[in-house]
């Protein structure tokens, strides 16, 4: 029987009743409904108002202050007829959250009397206190200044609480010198760089008229829910995400019964909820289903705008996380909360296009003879083998670190997957000799009542971290807990210097008279020699593999985020985001230093954690059962019985492991180094391992101390019972 406080725990799970939500409505009615869209402005802005508005979101360009003005009274007066009282600038520092200050829109006049004011300087520029924010060293603690800037490209939205309404406004967070402090502005300006290769190159392919090129996401997001009952008695899920001791349970995921089954009623209510109030901020939500893990599920989107498709990425956990709450669940968003069964990634499917030349990565029927995007293609392959290091490092967080190259999510070596049918067309063209591309055929299904239909002309390979998915690249080894954007700046940013490089082959091959198929081909021939080892089509998750991308192929496995990080610092790295004006020396220079804090900081609050939980937790209940299976010896021997004390022993050996195991934990967080290197490798070379050692004795003594003692809800426990 479990112990008392677990008991109480499953008695209230059992007394819970799925949470009634708000009533069905029409798509047509709840869409975008709390989204200050251009629909929105165009009703109510004048007409030349708001065509300068529409051209500075499609265009591009500075906003006149005048016409700022004038939005930001027909923002306001949407707002307040909604309820709103405040208005929050939101914005997005480098803690992978989001970040908010709130102003009332109230303004006191002379007489006492108060009127409702907002004008077009506090709509486009905000002043919140940047001194608490991590900034890497590019300011000091005591320099406080920070602005906020609206960003025109993301509509403002409303955030109902029970209590009322917030106008919120998407913006940029910078220093009072200028640099980036947060994840936006970059992401706009690698969306800029992206636009700026890719019209040049366009216009080199011969297209005449080229509307400004976006780079497009659809993040999936991963997560599991638990009851939030569990929660208080697991102090290593409230405060680290993640359970840092658990046995297995002795079903798991072996059976692959969860997989897209049968949602359970409390689970489908959560999510409709969370569907509901994303359908009013105009998050196009499109899947949701049962993920691998007991316990685990998804949510995809379809795709949009990078920089939109980023804020609500954002909004979405924030969604995820504050919904569970009041379904009395809590959602785990750590990349691996539970030991032994998959972990929860993010997949980010990107790909680029613009409203004249439409999808630039879609090869479609005959991709040989669509030499846009072989070259676009190209370009993507290019920047993957060259900046591979650059998409680990992107990716590199504490909890990444546990799923990257586990069984359920690619490997740390960055590869491309391309299918066997663009493979083979890039290895034709490596070889000189482009001839066409198979075809899928049809699906021959053997069933005279059920349709044919085209089959696929490759299969999907759920090993790579970067693969071709029919219109888009899926760069699979994003962590479910990270803000999208850190990996959309390196994407956006290799592709515009691999665009570059391309327009720069080609400019003076073109003007010496070749035509543009020979000259396009022979760039491109010169790609895959130069950089084809990076595709790769087999198993990811193979020892062979491992081997001979290292040994022959020249790629890195950089393994952990001690490994990964500094790729920040190297030269080619800091001179690439430098170059298409992404990121400056000391902006790069200062997200190495936060990323490397973060990481070390989420080591370390781990290793207290452990040391509290085995100290003052698990082992008085071990000594308790020591003592317990003592007095039963010694009763047993008083009866002439003759039994075995092995989980007498079993016991004692694994409370000594434990013993042992906190002393050198205790030491080596006492011995930390000095710099920012040897201390990330300190923390991925000595602490976790020996994070490792403690954990496999407690896990080791919850399969034996009686289970009235143990007092952790265990895995059967969180993962199975909702």
């Amino acid at each position: 029987m479990p112990s008392p406080q677990r008991l109480a725990v499953l008695q209230t799970i059992q007394q819970r009743q799925p949470v009634a939500t708000a009533p069905i409505q029409k798509l047509d009615e709840l869409w975008a409904s709390d989204v200050f869209s251009l629909a929105k402005m165009k009703a109510a802005l004048p007409k030349d108002i708001f065509k300068s508005v529409q051209r500075t979101v499609k265009e591009g360009g500075k906003l006149d202050v005048s016409v700022a003005n004038v939005v930001a009274q027909a923002m306001k007066d949407w707002a307040v007829s909604r309820g709103a009282l405040y208005f929050s600038h939101v914005f997005y520092p480098l803690t992978n959250s989001t970040a908010e200050k709130h102003d009332g829109f109230i303004s006191v006049q002379g007489d006492g009397s108060t009127i409702s004011e907002f004008t077009g300087k506090l709509l486009v520029q905000g002043e919140p206190d940047g001194s608490s924010f991590p900034n890497g060293g590019i300011r000091s603690t005591f320099e406080a200044r920070g602005y906020t800037a609206w960003d025109i490209t993301s509509p403002a939205f409303l955030m109902e609480t029970p209590n009322g309404v917030t106008l919120c406004i998407p913006t940029v967070f910078i220093s009072w010198t200028g640099e980036a402090l947060d994840k936006k502005t970059p992401l706009l300006r690698s969306n800029g760089a992206v636009n700026q290769q890719a019209q040049r190159l366009l216009k080199l392919l011969g297209n005449t008229e080229v509307a400004p090129v976006n780079s497009s996401c659809g993040a999936e997001q991963e997560y599991f829910l638990v009851d939030s009952a569990f929660v208080p008695l697991r102090p290593d899920l409230l405060l680290a995400g993640r359970s840092l001791f658990g046995a297995p349970s002795a079903k798991g995921q072996q059976f692959d019964d969860h997989y897209f089954g049968a949602i359970p009623q409390r689970v489908q209510v959560f999510m409709q909820d969370v569907e509901h109030q994303m359908y009013k901020l105009g998050i196009p939500a499109k899947t949701r289903h049962n993920e691998v893990a007991p316990g685990q599920f998804e949510i995809a989107p379809f795709f949009e705008a990078a920089n939109v498709a980023t804020d609500h990425q954002q909004l979405t956990m924030t969604l995820l996380k504050s919904t569970a709450r009041r379904h009395g669940m809590n959602c785990l968003l750590h990349e691996k909360p539970f030991a032994g069964i998959n972990g929860s990634g993010k997949h980010v499917n990107w790909s680029v296009g613009n409203a004249t030349q439409g999808n630039l990565l879609d090869p479609g029927s005959t991709p040989h003879d669509n030499l846009q995007f072989l070259i676009f293609c190209g370009a993507v392959i290019r920047g993957v083998h060259l900046y591979g290091p650059l998409l680990r490092a992107v990716v590199a967080t504490a909890g990444n670190d546990h799923r990257l190259g586990a069984n359920e999510a690619p490997p740390a070596i960055i590869s491309v997957y391309l299918g066997s049918q663009l493979e083979d067309v890039f290895n034709q063209i490596k070889e000189g000799d482009l001839k066409g591309s198979a075809s899928g055929g049809l699906m021959q299904l053997g069933v005279d009542t059920l349709p044919e239909f085209p089959k696929d002309p490759g299969d999907r390979n759920r090993t790579s971290p970067f693969a071709f998915t029919g219109n888009r690249f899926e760069f699979r080894a994003v962590g479910s807990n990270q803000s999208v954007a850190g990996p959309l700046v390196a994407l956006n940013t290799i592709l515009a210097d691999s665009l570059g490089y391309i327009a720069d082959q080609l400019e003076p091959k073109l003007a010496a008279g070749e035509t543009l198929e020979a000259a396009s081909f022979a760039v491109l021939k010169q790609i895959m020699q130069d950089h084809g080892a990076v595709v790769f089509g087999g198993d990811g998750y193979s020892s062979e593999w491992h081997r001979m991308a290292v040994e022959e192929r020249g790629l890195e496995n950089l393994r952990t985020t001690a490994e990964a990080l500094p790729v920040l610092r190297r030269p080619e790295v800091r001179d690439l985001f430098a170059r298409h004006g992404v990121l400056t020396s000391v902006e790069l220079e200062s997200r190495y230093e936060v990323y490397a804090e973060q990481y070390i900081l989420a080591i370390e609050v781990e290793a207290k954690l452990a040391l509290q939980i085995a100290r003052t937790q698990i082992y008085p209940v071990a000594l308790r059962y020591l003592a317990d299976l003592a007095g039963s010896l010694q009763l047993q021997s008083s009866m002439g019985l003759s039994l075995s004390p092995e989980t007498f022993q079993q016991v004692a050996d694994y409370v000594q492991q434990l013993n042992d195991a906190c002393g050198q934990l205790q030491a080596a967080l006492d011995s930390t180094p000095h710099g920012t290197e040897v201390h990330l490798r300190h923390s991925a070379d000595c602490i976790v391992p020996l994070m490792d050692q403690l954990r496999a004795a407690v896990d080791g003594l919850e399969a034996l101390v009686d289970d009235n003692l143990w007092p952790l809800p265990t895995y059967q426990e969180m993962l199975f019972i909702r």
